[in-house]
Parts: C-alpha cells; structure tokens; sequence
C-alpha cells in the first residue's frame, strides 16, 4: 500500500525519536505533590477512623446542584481511593516519561525541554487536582452520610470543572509562547 507524500511528517512525531532529557522536578511541583498526596493519605486515614461510625448507605449519586440523588452501600466509599491510586500510578509515570506526550510541530531539539517540563506540570498538576477532589468528595459523602452537612453544594461541580480546565488552558498558553 502506498502512503501519499503530501501531509504530516510522521517520522518527527514518535516519541522513540524525541530525546530524553532528566529534567529534575521543580518547586512548584514538589509543592503541589506534598498537598495531593497529602490530602490522598488524609482521606484513607479518615475513611479508616471513620469508617465504625457510618451507616450502611452512603450517598451514591449527586445531580447537578450536589444533592443526592441515590443511595449506595458505604462499601462504595472504597472505591473512590481505589480510582484515586490507578490514577496516581498513571499519571505519575506519565511525569516521568514527557517525550512521549504529542507536541506541536515546532517541537525540536532546541526547545524539548521547554516542553518537556510544561507538558509534566501540567500532568502534574492535573494528577494533584484529582487526589484532591477525590478527597474532597470522600469527605463530602461521609459528611452528608453521617449528617454533618445535606449536600455538596452548589458550587463543587463547577469548581472541579474549573479546577481541571485551567491547568490544561495554561499549559496550552504556555505551548503557544515556546518558540
């Protein structure tokens, strides 16, 4: 099968051809590492001392405004740590591995590593932001299970979109001014 000549390069774009580069993690990194693996640990630790205490339903579903909408056995409560360390594995072996990431065509040797530590600050950040919000929404059913508050709250949807989005539009920013 013959492949056309015109369009993308492909041969620049495999990570295998990228070099690699030990790019040692940044303060801010290690700043934003030490609150999400914090908040993760704090939240199996609660989970363990709290766990006695709760009823046999926990909230299990929550419509847009952070009101229950189902109930669930708090067996389920375990699963939020669970997706919380298959998340952190990934993410954090993608930090270690950035010329594997899809780059823009002006990706080349001189300015990798540029890119290279943009692209795993923002993995960074986003793998932070998940162990936090996982944390948040553990703390946030027990709370609601044991009737501490009723709800999420109103705000806890848009803030976690928020919180998602804007590392992702900074990191695209950031991509943008690389020359």
């Amino acid at each position: 099968m013959n492949v056309p000549e015109r369009g993308l390069n492909l041969a620049n774009s495999y990570s295998w051809e990228r070099p690699k580069l030990k790019i040692p993690k940044t303060k801010s990194e290690w700043f934003l590492d030490i609150i999400g693996y914090s908040f993760y640990i704090g939240s199996i630790i609660f989970l363990i001392m709290i766990w006695g205490k709760l009823p046999e339903e926990v909230p299990g579903h929550y419509n847009e405004f952070g009101e229950v909408t189902r109930w669930l056995s708090k067996w389920k409560l375990i699963v939020l740590p669970v997706i919380g360390a298959f998340l952190l594995l990934i993410l954090q072996t993608l930090e270690r591995f950035p010329e594997v990431y899809n780059y823009p065509k002006k990706f080349n040797q001189t300015n990798a590593k540029q890119f290279y530590l943009t692209g795993r600050k923002v993995i960074n950040q986003s793998k932070n932001i998940c162990l936090v919000i996982f944390a948040l929404s553990l703390f946030g059913d027990v709370s609601i299970s044991l009737g501490w508050s009723s709800s999420l709250g109103k705000a806890f949807l848009p803030i976690t979109m928020i919180s998602f989005a804007i590392p992702i539009v900074i990191g695209i920013i950031k991509f943008k001014k690389i020359s």
